[in-house]
């Protein structure tokens, strides 16, 4: 044994045990709103920020402790700060780096560790609809920033002559919308243009179809319970997977589904996980999230329905490229990119 690989182990493995623990304290802290109260950028002692929110100073005064070790805020002679660029992750909700809100996805991994347990002994099988409700919420608030940043001004620019056709009043389908902020999203940008959200989870299509009342897009809006194999409609200009393919038992089947639905110059746009081909050329911070994540989520909903071709978070570019050329698309491409997505477009 090498005693000095196994104490650089245990070091890893202590700020591991540390990154887990101290997420759940950032639920706690954009639960009760204390990193919102910090946002101001001043430093606040823990009584004064225990008043603003209405907690417990001594339990405060702990969060606090723990914040300013892992180096969330900043601390100096008994007060606290939450810096400028902290607060972008960690208290403003319209900021693209807002990852506080999502941060709840990894609560429904511990949540559900005794159904995940289960699953991994048995047929791999846990559904979407089967996770804490927490999972529903969180993920909407994980993607949303980043769709909210990206969506309108790179990705839909990076399809060829999507825009145009958006702007002259298109048909769009938003296959596994979830609580429908994508969907939403490019409705507000594009007011000619009709949006059709499907998703096989009914709570989520009635959470969906309250966000468009609420925004008032609802003549243009529609939210419908349905399968990526079987969502209704013909002619869409444009149909969207947003972060979902990957979750589907058969992911080939939608495809063909939506080669189906498009009219003819139609095109699939495609977002999912940024990936390599490769596990070796994914080992790496964002790999990491995302197998982690895929074990407990992501995998296990493909082995829960028909096919459970089980492609996983990271399936990468070539894999995707299969499915989308075995349900009968002709063209296939990259179209963009960020650390965290692939952007790819699919025409039949």
């Amino acid at each position: 044994m090498d005693e000095a690989k196994l104490n650089e182990f245990m070091g890893k493995l202590v700020i591991d045990m540390g990154g887990a623990a101290i997420m759940a304290n950032v639920i706690l802290g954009e639960e009760l709103g204390l990193y919102r109260a910090m946002a101001d950028g001043n430093p606040v002692t823990p009584d004064q920020l225990a008043e603003r929110t209405s907690c417990n100073a001594r339990l405060v005064r702990e969060w606090l402790s723990g914040q300013a070790a892992s180096g969330y805020v900043e601390h100096d002679q008994g007060r606290f700060r939450l810096p400028e660029e902290q607060a972008m992750a960690l208290a403003q909700e319209d900021s693209p780096v807002y990852v506080a809100g999502g941060a709840v996805v990894l609560a429904s991994m511990y949540f559900d560790k005794d159904k995940v347990v289960t699953a991994m002994r048995g047929n791999g099988a846990l559904s979407w609809a089967d996770h804490h409700p927490c999972l529903f919420s969180g993920t909407e608030r994980f993607f949303r920033p980043g769709y909210r940043a990206h969506l309108v001004s790179e990705w839909l620019p990076a399809l060829d002559g999507v825009v145009s056709l958006l702007e002259q009043g298109a048909k769009v389908a938003d296959v596994g919308c979830g609580h429908g902020a994508s969907t939403l999203i490019m409705a507000k940008a594009y007011p000619k243009s009709t949006f059709h959200g499907f998703d096989f989870h009914d709570p989520s299509i009635e959470q969906a179809r309250q966000r468009a009342a609420d925004a008032a897009v609802g003549d243009r809006v529609q939210f419908t319970q349905a399968t990526a194999r079987e969502f209704p409609g013909s002619d869409f200009d444009l149909v969207c997977f947003f972060d979902c393919l990957h979750d589907m038992g058969d992911p080939v089947g939608a495809a063909q589904r939506a080669h189906e639905a498009l009219k003819p110059g139609g095109s699939v746009l495609l977002v999912e996980p940024f990936a390599n081909d490769e596990l070796d050329e994914n080992l790496n911070p964002v790999g990491r999230l995302f197998y982690a994540a895929s074990t407990c989520i992501c995998t296990p909903n493909s082995l829960s329905q028909d096919v459970k071709l089980g492609l996983g978070a990271q399936a990468g570019e070539r894999r995707l490229r299969h499915v989308f050329a075995e349900a009968g698309f002709s063209r296939f491409r990259r179209a963009t990119e960020t650390p965290f997505n692939l952007v790819l477009e699919a025409r039949k």
